[in-house]
C-alpha cells in the first residue's frame, strides 16, 4: 500500500473527528464547539503536521495526549 497526501489528510480528518465527537461526548458541549476546542489544542497542531507521523497513531493514543494536555501534564504530553 503506498501513503499518498491523500491518505494522511484522510487519517487526520478522521482522527479530528472522532476526538471532537469524545470531546462533545465528554464535555457534554455541541459538536462545534468541540471541534474549535480541540484545534486550539497543541495536540492538534502536532496532529496536523504530517512530519510528527501523529496522524499514524490510534484515537485512544490522540485522547491520552489530549487529556494530558487539558491537565497542564506537558511531561507526560510529551512522553505519550
Amino acid at each position: 500500500m503506498q501513503i499518498n497526501n491523500n491518505s494522511i489528510e484522510f487519517c487526520i480528518d478522521m482522527l479530528t473527528t472522532r476526538s471532537a465527537e469524545e470531546l462533545s461526548k465528554q464535555k457534554n458541549i455541541p459538536a462545534k464547539e468541540a471541534i474549535r476546542i480541540f484545534m486550539n489544542t497543541k495536540t492538534y497542531a502536532l496532529l496536523i503536521d504530517k512530519e510528527s507521523y501523529l496522524h499514524l497513531e490510534s484515537f485512544e493514543y490522540i485522547m491520552d495526549m489530549l487529556a494530558a494536555e487539558e491537565s497542564g501534564n506537558w511531561s507526560e504530553w510529551l512522553e505519550v
